[in-house]
């Protein structure tokens, strides 16, 4: 191995080393302190709304994750190049690595709630990967090189050793790595939620009717480890329920602050309630129904007494993001819902654990606060949440869709009668009418499953008698106000996807 890539390889493990500390001192300091999370947060905040749309469609739930592993990767060619340059520039290679606690410890600092100590884990981070920089440096380099006293000295130079080295660093960084992100996680709000006793609802959900759901389709109720998640959050939060608390301000008559004791003591409504994200494609997984329960926020509002001329009601995130509904929505006598339980237990921590909001009819992003901890009454003139500056419609409402789930797209299917079936949804409106069109013949009417309520998707199904072929399948659904799904095709951005949901399949 020669020199050069052998000191390239020892920056590398120097980089990891101060990852792995740095998650260590996050625990400290906070998760959202660590180097990868805080830059990773302000590349979300502050990519080109493409960029993070085109994100969302290529990885989906996994938008995230892809994020942070391609940050390692240019993480990982900045370091090896920073291990080069230690061979031949001590100096400047040092401040290739004080440039890398700089960047660290400035997006740390920056971060909503972020608080003096923020900056300690870049700072541990570049201060270990100096040292370990330097022992590598002489395990892998060259004759001569001065120490910086002026004595020059003799590196020991030997493949074994620093290859052995090299794997002990590399060993130690990802143990605490690990163990740093674990112990956040572990130390963080499990116990918490764990120990949550869910008030009883003083208004229970309906029971489910028969013949809610059609075989083969996508339950009617999706699990809580199905369910979709998509925010700008990089760690997940973890909000202690003790010390939470929500307030209620701006332009209203009566601020109030309400505690997670106060939240529980207030009565409870049950719904069955579908969301959606905006980025969802047409025929996209990007949906889920649960059973939530909360709190009405109408109720909330109204002990607030918003003025007249507050027409947007802002939501605050503990990390800072925010989303705006109109406050005549929720205000509308519609459910929704300061929400604390998901599917009979207490809010996942990923969805949003002790508190979130759920508005039916509504996008999530101008709805959906998860983590919540302020609501501020203002007007969509002086305020705009998060997404709007990124090209996405300040009013989003919940279009008209359906999905086809089976077949599947490519399926084959023997000749003789076949069941297509999916689901459709227009949330707070309710759906009418399902219909499927096979090839380029006519619109034929779907049964519908029954219906538990206008907040929920509703399931269909047709029997179609199939011929030996290849096949289109076409679904549209048309909602209780009469509007008809539209087949223009129009990408999510900037108020959700529209088109009509297709697939092709083989019969034979």
């Amino acid at each position: 191995m020669r020199v050069s890539i052998r000191s390239g390889f020892g920056g590398v493990a120097a980089a990891a080393a101060a990852l792995g500390l740095a998650e260590l001192a996050a625990l400290v300091t906070g998760a959202r302190s660590a180097p990868i999370v805080a830059v990773g947060g302000v590349v979300v905040d502050h990519v080109p709304a493409p960029v993070k749309d085109l994100g969302i469609a290529v990885f989906g739930v996994h938008d995230k994750t892809a994020l942070i592993i391609g940050t390692v990767l240019l993480l990982t060619a900045y370091s090896f190049g920073v291990g080069v340059l230690a061979r031949w520039r001590w100096a400047l290679a040092v401040a290739g690595v004080v440039l890398f606690g700089l960047v660290g410890a400035v997006a740390a600092a920056t971060r909503p709630g972020a608080g003096g100590t923020s900056v300690i884990p870049s700072a541990v981070g570049a201060a270990v990967a100096v040292l370990v920089l330097r022992h590598l440096r002489r395990r892998a380099g060259a004759a001569e090189i001065d120490d910086g006293a002026g004595r020059p000295y003799e590196v020991e130079e030997s493949r074994r050793r620093f290859l052995r080295d090299l794997g002990i660093v590399a060993a130690a960084a990802a143990a605490a790595g690990i163990a740093g992100r674990m112990l956040t996680s572990r130390r963080a709000v499990t116990a918490a939620r764990e120990s949550v006793a869910l008030p009883a609802a003083a208004e229970p959900a309906p029971v489910l009717p028969a013949g809610v759901e059609v075989p083969g389709v996508t339950p009617y109720v999706t699990p809580n480890r199905l369910f979709y998640r998509i925010d700008t959050a990089l760690v997940t939060p973890q909000v202690d329920p003790e010390a939470w608390q929500l307030r209620i301000h701006g332009m209203v008559r009566n601020p109030i602050t309400i505690t997670w004791a106060d939240l529980l003591k207030r009565p409870m409504v049950e719904r069955y309630v579908t969301i959606a994200c905006v980025s969802n494609e047409v025929g996209g997984d990007l949906i889920g129904n649960a059973l939530w329960l909360g709190t009405p926020i109408k109720a909330l509002l109204d002990e607030a007494d918003p003025l007249p001329e507050a027409d947007q009601v802002v939501q605050r995130s503990v990390d800072g993001w925010t989303c705006g509904a109109p406050t005549s929505v929720l205000r509308d006598g519609r459910d929704a819902l300061l929400a604390v339980g998901m599917n009979g237990e207490p809010l996942p921590v990923a969805h949003g654990f002790p508190a979130r909001m759920i508005v039916p009819g509504l996008y999530g992003y101008v709805s959906a606060c998860k983590w919540i901890t302020e609501i501020e009454l203002t007007r969509f003139a002086d305020f705009d949440a998060y997404w709007v500056p990124r090209g996405w419609s300040a009013l989003a409402p919940v279009k008209t869709q359906s999905r086809i789930d089976t077949p599947r797209e490519g399926s084959t299917k023997a000749p003789g009668p076949i069941t297509i079936a999916g689901v459709a949804w227009a949330t707070h409106r309710g759906i009418a009418k399902v219909e499927v069109q096979v090839d380029e013949g006519p619109w034929q009417t779907a049964e519908l499953a029954a219906a538990v309520s206008a907040d929920t998707w509703r399931q269909w199904s047709l029997t179609w008698e199939a011929s030996a072929g290849r096949h289109t399948l076409r679904v549209r659904a048309t909602d209780l106000d009469g509007v008809t799904q539209t087949p223009q095709e129009a990408p999510p951005a900037p108020d959700g996807a529209t088109g009509l949901h297709q697939v092709t399949l083989d019969v034979g």
